[in-house]
Formats: C-alpha cells, sequence, structure tokens
C-alpha cells in the first residue's frame, strides 16, 4: 500500500524520517544550468512517500535543514545527479550519502546494467513502470501518474540498499563503496562547476 503526501515549496514541519532516507528529484533535463528542478521525493522505506513541488522559487528551509543534518543518511540511486541538482538549486550541501548504482557497480559486476527498474526487479521482484520519466514535471498540474512514477524512485531503495549491503560485505567491498559515497557530494559540485569529465583521465596534453 503507497500513501503519497504532495507538498508546494517545502516539506511541513515535523516530517521525521527517522535515520535514513530515500531521496530523488525530477528536473526539467539533464543540464542543471539549464533545466530546473521540478521535485523532490523522500521516504522513509515504509511505503510512504512525501513529493515536494518546486515553481520556480527555492527557499525550503525544512527540507534543506534534513539534507544537511548528518545524522541521517542519504540514499540515492545516481546520487552525482540528485545531489548536484539539491546543491544548484536549494544551495544544500548533502552529507552523509549512499548510493544504490554506485554499489550495484561493485558487486554486480557479471552485468552492465544497473538501472533502478533492473535493481528492482532483479533483487525485489518488483516491475517498475517508466513511461513517465520524461515528461513534463514542470507542467502546472502533474498527474496521477506522474506522481506514482515519482513516488516509486524512493519507495524501494532502503530495500535495495540492504541487498546491496549483503553482498558489499560478501566481497569485502564496504570500505571502498563508503570512500565513493563520501567523495559523491564533491563529484557533484565538480558537475556543476564545469568539471563533467573524468578529472583522473590521461590527457594528451602535457
Amino acid at each position: 500500500m503507497q500513501n503519497i503526501f504532495f507538498h508546494e515549496q517545502d516539506l511541513p514541519a515535523g516530517v521525521d524520517f527517522g535515520d535514513s532516507v530515500a531521496i530523488d528529484t525530477e528536473t526539467m533535463g539533464l543540464n542543471l544550468n539549464r533545466d530546473r528542478l521540478c521535485l523532490v521525493q523522500l521516504s522513509s522505506g515504509d511505503g510512504t512517500a512525501h513529493l515536494v513541488r518546486f515553481k520556480g522559487e527555492y527557499n525550503a528551509p525544512n527540507l534543506k535543514k534534513l539534507l544537511e543534518d548528518k545524522s541521517v543518511l542519504k540514499i540515492f540511486h545516481f546520487g552525482r545527479f540528485d545531489i548536484a541538482a539539491v546543491y544548484k538549486y536549494l544551495g544544500a550541501e548533502v552529507t552523509p550519502v549512499y548510493c544504490t548504482k554506485i554499489a550495484s557497480k561493485l558487486v554486480r559486476t557479471n552485468t552492465d546494467s544497473h538501472s533502478l527498474k533492473t535493481l528492482c526487479s532483479e533483487l525485489l521482484g518488483v516491475e517498475l513502470e517508466k513511461e513517465s520519466q520524461c515528461s513534463d514535471w514542470g507542467a502546472e498540474e502533474l498527474t496521477e501518474t506522474q506522481l506514482k512514477y515519482a513516488a516509486n524512485d524512493v519507495l524501494y531503495l532502503h530495500r535495495i540498499k540492504e541487498e546491496l549491503d549483503k553482498r558489499l560485505a560478501r566481497e569485502g567491498r564496504e570500505e571502498l563503496a563508503a570512500k565513493c559515497f563520501d567523495f559523491l557530494p564533491m563529484r557533484a559540485k565538480l558537475d556543476i562547476l564545469g568539471w563533467s569529465g573524468d578529472i583522473f583521465s590521461h590527457s594528451n596534453c602535457l
């Protein structure tokens, strides 16, 4: 059973996600210097999702406080983009973080498929509908299909994390994952500042 709560501009005061919260974002496109942040989705993994919609103003003190609360772990899938989005538009420096896509790449080395849809299917037996991924998130009114799609992007991340954590422990890669997660907020900042490529790669120019 899914419960979806829709909010305008900020989370209400007093919403408690416990010691970890799953987070995702929806934007107008994939260029954050052009395509604005429209929606932030959050869940404590209990079947409830909170969706915060923005219409061009980004004064959200309750949400920003949660994002910057160092006692709450933020769980993302492809956190590099979402962390950059909330840094760009809300000014929030998000820590600590966990990324299920990175964890999957570290332990599911038998495949190149690390999408949320794939992880939900293979790890949880849940089939996600992804047809609304490229819909208009800046629309004046979001449809029920859009809201359900947005909620699904966070409702299963806690369970996916649990399954991936078992594999990280089994393969002895917990510390490696933790170091990757620690660097992720800085990687997101580099994206916003224009260093979107691999700064560690070899250059032909000496």
